[in-house]
């Protein structure tokens, strides 16, 4: 039988039927559209292994596949190599435009926030987690280290949240491993275009400012 490792690989369909066929839809002759691991439904080592460092050519190319999936799905805003079962330290996130993650690495990191996260490898499970809203970035595939979160406005925050999430899953750690109490009540109540400290993500104006 042939291993779900190779039939990745591979990059393609070949009809035939594989019990292990990674593709979705399966069995359709040359699709290569990769199925995002469930985790609720199917085993997946990857989820909670450190991935493997690659070259920025594999990175690059593995990438293009990411993007692939990820272009197909409504319900996604990044996506990591191992959530389609590829063993490599790539990820890729579009918010505010398409980013590539090659072998990246948190190097600061400040003001923390909270946030209700999502993820595809969980369907319809959202979480309340602790995050940061403003990292910085280093990674192989850009000459100079990327900052996220600088900015004032709700997707500034979402597109750094969502670089945390698909960096996290690079390490084996999943936004469930980060759960928060929600019964959390901040000691100081945020300013009226902060995140809203009950984790929903919406501005705190527009959330408990009245409660």
């Amino acid at each position: 039988m042939l291993s779900k490792e190779f039939l990745t690989e591979r990059g393609y369909c070949c009809g035939h039927g594989c019990l292990m066929c990674p593709y979705e839809p399966k069995h359709i002759k040359d699709n290569t559209l990769l199925k995002v691991a469930n985790c609720f439904k199917e085993d997946n080592p990857l989820i909670h292994k450190k991935l493997r460092r690659v070259s920025v050519e594999e990175g690059e190319t593995i990438a293009g596949k990411l993007f692939q999936v990820l272009n197909k799905r409504r319900d996604g805003i990044g996506l990591a190599a191992n959530q389609v079962g590829i063993d490599a330290q790539v990820a890729v996130v579009n918010v505010k435009e398409p980013i590539v993650l090659i072998n990246p690495k948190i190097v600061s990191k400040e003001e923390e926030v909270r946030y209700h996260e999502g993820c595809l490898s969980f369907p319809k499970k959202g979480v309340n987690t602790e995050r940061y809203k403003i990292v910085e970035i280093e990674t192989d595939n850009y000459k100079s280290n990327l900052t996220f979160g600088a900015g004032d406005t709700d997707l500034d925050l979402l597109e750094s949240v969502c670089v945390q999430h698909e960096i996290d899953h690079l390490n084996g750690v999943v936004c469930m491993d980060r759960k928060i109490d929600t019964t959390y009540r901040a000691e100081k109540k945020p300013g009226r275009n902060e995140p809203c400290h009950c984790g929903s993500g919406k501005k705190y104006k527009k959330c408990c400012i009245g409660k």
